[in-house]
């Protein structure tokens, strides 16, 4: 093939940041995708209905006029947070789903969760009212080794919650490993699994490929090849509980390149030519229309989009522009180690 036809796409996890940064980061996922769920972990957090309207305001003003993208709103889950704000915000349709940090996790999440325990009576009200919860799925204990962060997770935490909760609707975020797909294929119905760009087209070879590649940094950190190859099987599959989230995570490139690098990988501008290489290259492109399109519309309850976009097969592979331009400093983008032959149209 060398033009295809899909539903326009949804990205179902990104960090937009805010400031200076948002304005720079939003127009590279409303140009491609229709919708998308933003992340919470500002400075400070979004804790709160009044927080999540005013941010969604600022990403608005951000969407060039050409575009036609709805931004899903999320709350930062704590130990404080209130239940009945909580629930009267999601009623309300004010935000669309509440995302939990392990406490240290990953950028700003150190007013995070320290005990699962002290939130059940939380997750018990956002499963009776139907609201999603979306898990950064580690572990925070430094007796644990960082490579096993995932699977010790999977295993203490997110079981003790689907087995207390098992119709609360879960969706576990950019998944790494072979343990986390096992889990979801064999887990509750409610229970699906968010894909990132980068943890297909790379292993965690690319972190130390002559040097260290801090761009390549991100959490949950890559794994080995055998993980790699894991996702892609069930990514390129069609199977319903697993779908897009990005996780596009901008940091700029000085706050990349330094002694305490910021995790996180910028892959939104080139995103979508990036899936559509690695579905060709396994030769499932019939398959890409699910994985980015559908299967996350149908774990969230919506209608899958209206609008169609168009891949084409260049000639040639793709030349990508290298850096992101933020107020004369660069986030840089997201650049996989394999040719790329295809755009969005």
């Amino acid at each position: 093939m060398n033009e295809i036809e899909i539903i326009k796409p949804d990205d179902w996890h990104v960090h937009f940041r805010d400031g200076e940064i948002l304005k720079a980061v939003v127009p590279e996922t409303s140009r491609d995708f229709s919708r998308a769920i933003v992340m919470p972990n500002l400075i400070p957090p979004v804790l709160n209905e009044k927080d999540a309207i005013e941010y969604k305001k600022r990403i608005l003003k951000a969407v060039p006029y050409k575009d036609n993208f709805t931004p899903f709103m999320t709350l930062y889950l704590t130990e404080h947070t209130n239940k009945n704000d909580l629930k009267e915000a999601y009623l309300n349709q004010s935000v669309f789903a509440a995302k939990l940090y392990p406490a240290g996790a990953t950028t700003n999440s150190s007013s995070g969760v320290k005990d699962i325990k002290r939130i059940m009576p939380i997750l018990e009200t956002m499963t009776e009212i139907g609201m999603p919860l979306l898990i950064h799925g580690e572990v925070t204990n430094k007796s644990i080794d960082i490579f096993d962060r995932e699977k010790v997770f999977i295993d203490t935490v997110l079981d003790f919650i689907c087995r207390k909760l098992p119709n609360l609707k879960i969706t576990l975020e950019h998944i790494t490993t072979k343990e986390a797909v096992l889990y979801i294929k064999q887990g509750n119905k409610s229970l699906a699994a968010s894909i990132t760009p980068h943890h297909l087209a790379l292993n965690r070879n690319a972190l130390f490929d002559g040097g260290i590649r801090p761009h390549n940094y991100c959490l949950p950190i890559l794994k080995r090849e055998k993980h790699r190859e894991a996702l892609i099987k069930v990514a390129t599959s069609g199977n319903e509980k697993f779908f897009l989230g990005s996780d596009t995570a901008p940091h700029l490139i000085a706050d990349k390149e330094n002694s305490c690098g910021c995790a996180g990988v910028f892959n939104a501008t080139y995103c979508l030519s990036v899936l559509t290489q690695i579905f060709e290259n396994e030769k499932k492109l019939p398959y890409l229309e699910k994985f980015i399109s559908i299967n996350g519309s149908k774990h969230y309850n919506l209608k899958t989009n209206k609008l169609k976009i168009k891949l084409v097969k260049t000639s040639k592979p793709l030349t990508f522009q290298k850096k992101l331009n933020v107020n004369n400093q660069n986030i840089q983008i997201f650049n996989p180690d394999f040719p790329i032959f295809w755009k969005v149209s």
